[in-house]
């Protein structure tokens, strides 16, 4: 009788399941297997492209000229900046630079011919007429804005450079501007020395000549 229960507990023993942790370390194998067999059949990489875009065997490089497709839609701002010229009024004239020169030019040998002899009239150059003669101011505009605010910005910093300028409204095809402008000036030569001092300050004015009636 114990024998054979003996032989009962043999045979029942012999059926038991196998630890846990010999099933986790199969599991184990068949991934890494798995997973090593993707990686050698390149299966990885083709599962990927599917989703990234595919190159286009049409498309050409920009060359060097053409701007970037980015860029094409991409619009400068425009650049703030004040034309000078279309707040002039009619009877104002603008003196070129080399203009300017050759009349202060001018004045200082008809003054210097005037001082070596007393009495005598001094000729002035050809081709070159003196303010006097012709009539007319001579000015500096050192700048034109479309804020009041710029205006006395401007007309500030001249004063701390010793200048003293004016403002004035004035309006140009619906717009109001405001010039701010330095003289009258007796002179070319004087009007040269002033916008030569305020190059030398950083102010790029321009020169200009009023013509009387009748003579724009």
């Amino acid at each position: 009788m114990a024998a054979r229960k003996g032989r009962q507990a043999t045979r029942g023993g012999g059926g038991r399941s196998w630890p846990a942790w010999i099933w986790v370390g199969i599991g184990l194998l068949l991934g890494v297997g798995l997973m090593l067999l993707v990686l050698f059949k390149d299966w990885a990489p083709l599962l990927r492209k599917k989703n990234l875009p595919q190159p286009n065997p049409a498309a050409t490089a920009p060359q060097a000229s053409e701007p970037a497709v980015a860029d094409t839609g991409r619009k400068e701002p425009p650049k703030k900046s004040y034309d000078f010229y279309k707040v002039l009024e009619a009877n104002e004239v603008v003196i070129p630079d080399a203009e300017l020169t050759e009349k202060a030019r001018a004045e200082q040998q008809a003054k210097s011919a005037a001082n070596a002899a007393p009495g005598a009239t001094a000729t002035p150059a050809p081709g070159v007429a003196p303010a006097t003669a012709s009539g007319g101011r001579y000015i500096l505009q050192a700048g034109s804005y479309p804020d009041a605010k710029g205006a006395d910005e401007i007309k500030a910093k001249l004063a701390l450079l010793g200048f003293q300028a004016n403002v004035q409204p004035v309006t140009v095809n619906g717009k109001q501007w405001h010039r701010v402008r330095l003289g009258p000036y007796a002179s070319a030569s004087d009007l040269e020395s002033a916008k030569r001092s305020l190059g030398e300050n950083g102010i790029n004015a321009i020169a200009l000549k009023e013509q009387p009636p009748g003579q724009q």
